[in-house]
């Protein structure tokens, strides 16, 4: 998909057909036919145009003459076959041509609709430098967002691990592991790419931009700790619950041994005076009481010295 959008100077975003000075082009999992007209119009290097389509390109910033590519990993929502939710992590590339601005991602994603639904203060498509870093910002702030849902939702399943004895629960907690992983290590490598955003002349920033991507360094700072405290609590809390439902199998084992012990006292009674032989007060006209009362008192003693050994 291909999209060409100017901004007025209210900030608002207009679609238009044609390429002109100033203007954003934004390419959603584009064909071969999109990335020739644009790397031709434009005159970008072609793999500028199709690195960030892999899903396992790595961070980085490249310049190849007036053109500059930036490559970051963004967040990613999205849910598996059992509509579970699930967090990963997708390449985007930022490329800064001599007269326009150009995204390439393999998916929409909620980053691009904040710009077009005019929640961005201040933007400007034209001032390339601060929409890369506007962008960067809004990056950052939603990998912050995604990890207080991933601590929302390890706090929902540790409520219904106190009395689980599935693996369900654990799996869940795998998969929310799994996304901490990948979001550190995405974070990591964006941390590098933007403080040598910060340190190089890749770009020219004016005193604005740089303090801009100041604080986008620190929100993404932030999220490295936030995620690296979430794997560690995660990480010790799987542990313990993995113990704790083994625990929980144990103590249901040991009162359904306990019950049958008790209940098979009564049976063995039964057994030895339904015998096809003779035995003691057969002819008696209450051995059937007998017989009860006896399967009675052996069940429950039984049952007394189990509970004062607490076995259920």
């Amino acid at each position: 998909m291909l999209n060409i959008l100017v901004s007025n100077e209210e900030g608002k975003l207009k679609e238009t057909n044609q390429i002109s000075n100033g203007c954003w082009i934004n390419l959603i999992s584009p064909n071969e036919q999109e990335i020739q007209k644009i790397s031709r119009e434009l005159d970008i290097p072609i793999e500028f145009l199709k690195d960030p389509l892999d899903e396992e390109e790595r961070s980085r910033i490249e310049k190849d003459g007036e053109h500059i590519l930036i490559i970051v990993n963004i967040p990613l929502l999205s849910v598996d076959e059992n509509d579970h939710a699930m967090y990963d992590t997708i390449p985007l590339g930022i490329i800064i041509a001599k007269n326009c601005f150009v995204t390439v991602c393999l998916k929409d994603n909620p980053i691009f609709h904040s710009f077009s639904e005019g929640k961005i203060k201040n933007f400007h498509t034209y001032k390339r430098t601060r929409f890369a870093f506007q962008i960067l910002y809004l990056m950052s702030t939603s990998y912050l967002k995604y990890l207080k849902q991933i601590s929302k939702k390890i706090d929902k399943i540790e409520k219904e691990l106190h009395q689980s004895m599935r693996n369900k629960e654990l799996f869940s907690l795998l998969n929310l592991q799994k996304s901490l992983v990948y979001f550190t290590t995405s974070l990591k490598s964006n941390n590098i790419v933007m403080q040598k955003m910060l340190k190089s002349n890749y770009l020219k920033m004016y005193e604005d931009d740089q303090e801009l991507l100041e604080d986008v360094i620190i929100e993404n700072q932030q999220a490295i700790e936030m995620a690296e405290t979430h794997t560690s609590i995660l990480s010790g809390m799987m542990d313990a619950f993995a113990s704790i439902i083994s625990n929980n199998v144990n103590i249901v084992m040991k009162f359904l041994t306990s019950f049958t012990i008790i209940l098979s006292l009564p049976t063995m009674v039964a057994s030895f005076y339904g015998m096809n032989v003779s035995i003691p007060y057969q002819e008696y006209s209450h051995s059937f009481l007998v017989a009860i009362s006896i399967s009675f008192l052996l069940s429950s003693i039984t049952a007394i010295v189990f509970w004062r050994k607490r076995f259920f």
